[in-house]
């Protein structure tokens, strides 16, 4: 059975006119985009090679070969730090550890929403006005993970105006995280129980790849109504599985409003919560 790193290849091979590669279209064509032939001269190796590279019988790919692919099949950075993982997983999922200057840091950062993503995408921890806009505390333990919400929570896809984007964002980091982690047990858990959804299988199909960096969220939140985010992912020192994600808005703007109003809400209740303990 083809393997990961071949139909990574193929999905790859598959989006490329012959014509955009500078090779001739003519004739019948059984497959869509190039041949692994061509892609072979392209690259400079035979092409018995590149059929025993898509069919993983490959060892110690040099760089050489390896970037000479890439630019063949015109991978952006992320797909070739993608193609080096297939090709070399050597990594293994750490168990994370969430410290408890991270929570504190949460808290600290009380102007905007913000929580922690870790391996598989699970959402670890939050700040308030985080679950105020994400109703983190209202999903059962075990749950709490955005593939989970995104694919198999009803009330997601109205939650999203953008559900489609979302959703293809979302699965192109979990394949850029199997790359990287192939034997993580967990991850086929949780790709066996998404499979159950059809948009999820399409997706995971093509083999899209994509970091979770920066960008805009926009949210039609059933209480507080039409929200758009811009967010900011932050690596977490020491822990390459974990990452930092902050909600940002101009306090100008309806959204930057209404998180004023919530942080309001936020602070009054705490301080009858103090009051009533003092």
């Amino acid at each position: 059975m083809e393997g990961d790193l071949g139909q990574f290849l193929r999905s790859r091979r598959a989006r490329i006119h012959p014509a955009d590669a500078g090779l001739p279209a003519s004739g019948r064509r059984r497959v869509s985009g190039l041949r692994r032939e061509e892609v072979a001269l392209l690259a400079g190796v035979s092409v018995d090679y590149y059929i025993r590279l898509e069919q993983e019988r490959v060892q110690n790919v040099s760089d050489a070969v390896l970037d000479a692919v890439a630019r063949v099949l015109r991978m952006d950075d992320t797909e070739r730090a993608h193609l080096r993982d297939l090709l070399r997983p050597a990594r293994h999922a750490s168990r994370p550890v969430l410290r408890p200057g991270l929570s504190r840091l949460l808290d600290l950062a009380d102007g905007m929403p913000a929580f922690v993503l870790g391996p598989r995408m699970d959402v670890l921890a939050w700040n308030a006005l985080a679950d105020r806009v994400s109703g983190f505390t209202g999903v059962p333990d075990g749950r709490r993970n955005q593939l989970l919400q995104v694919f198999l929570a009803p009330h997601t896809r109205t939650l999203y105006p953008d559900w489609a984007e979302v959703a293809a964002d979302t699965v192109a980091y979990l394949r850029l995280y199997a790359g990287r982690h192939p034997e993580d047990p967990l991850l086929a858990e949780l790709v066996a129980e998404l499979s159950a959804d059809p948009d999820f299988v399409r997706l995971w199909a093509e083999h899209g790849v994509a970091e979770k960096t920066y960008g805009v969220k926009r949210l039609r939140h059933p209480e507080l109504g039409e929200l758009e985010f811009g967010y900011e992912t932050l690596a977490v020192p020491g822990q390459p599985d974990l990452v930092i994600v902050m909600y940002t808005a101009d306090p100008a703007s309806e959204t930057g409003r209404t998180v004023a109003r919530l942080r309001e809400e936020i602070g009054s209740s705490r301080e009858l919560a103090r009051s009533a303990r003092g």
